[in-house]
């Protein structure tokens, strides 16, 4: 059996926008992912490590804990062997909080994950896990109670993708754009509806299924 770590925020927690209500395992794109997988005869677990809230590496003024480089080196040690971990973070590093943040800055956070990833103190003889880094989709208008947090944060996430892509290609991630397959809530404009997780379970598919395989496009 494989084991892949999914590394991220409310997005991938599966928060029911404009709720506090979660969207239970099969519903969410991990589950999807990880039933398709098994489905297909590939003998995966996946590991959730998901907060609401979590940045790459910026502190949020109200929570402790949501920096998303806090703990992750010990993380990765915690559950290895690992086959792949997957990287979906940004959405938060567009709050009020953050207003110098833009795609860059969001790309130059996920470069220190994956570094961090490479150097977790693993046990000797474990492997160093591929990355599999997924630009979130664009935040669009932001609506209901999470509208003031956001505000704006649909231009400064302006080029996320694009710069995902670069970063991933400098680092030797593999890369997958999550705005090619779904947009943001139709709801709130920031998460992900039901139908949109399933979209997205669906296509990361094949795309894990080629990484686990050990094939070299990224």
């Amino acid at each position: 059996m494989q084991h892949i770590l999914v590394y991220g925020d409310s997005l991938t927690w599966g928060i029911v926008p404009n709720t506090r209500k979660r969207f239970s395992f099969d519903e969410r794109w991990p589950g999807v992912l990880d039933n398709k997988l098994n489905e297909i005869g590939r003998r995966v677990r996946l590991i959730e490590n998901c907060m609401n809230g979590r940045r790459t590496v910026w502190e949020d003024p109200f929570k402790a804990g949501r920096n998303g480089l806090a703990g992750l080196a010990q993380c990765v040690e915690m559950h290895s062997p690992l086959s792949l971990v997957i990287l979906m973070l940004g959405t938060n590093d567009f709050q009020f909080s953050h207003p110098y943040n833009n795609a860059w800055s969001a790309a130059q956070g996920i470069a220190t994950l994956v570094n961090e990833i490479r150097k977790a103190p693993i046990e000797p003889g474990m492997p160093v896990p591929p990355v599999l880094v997924i630009s979130p989709p664009p935040i669009s208008s932001p609506k209901g109670v999470l509208a003031d947090k956001f505000s704006g944060a649909e231009q400064r996430c302006a080029g996320l993708a694009d710069a995902y892509r670069i970063i991933s290609a400098d680092l030797g991630c593999h890369f997958f754009d999550a705005g090619k397959v779904t947009s943001s809530s139709r709801v709130d404009g920031i998460h992900l509806d039901a139908d949109q997780h399933l979209a997205l379970g669906t296509a990361l598919t094949a795309v894990v299924t080629s990484i686990l395989s050990g094939a070299v496009s990224r």
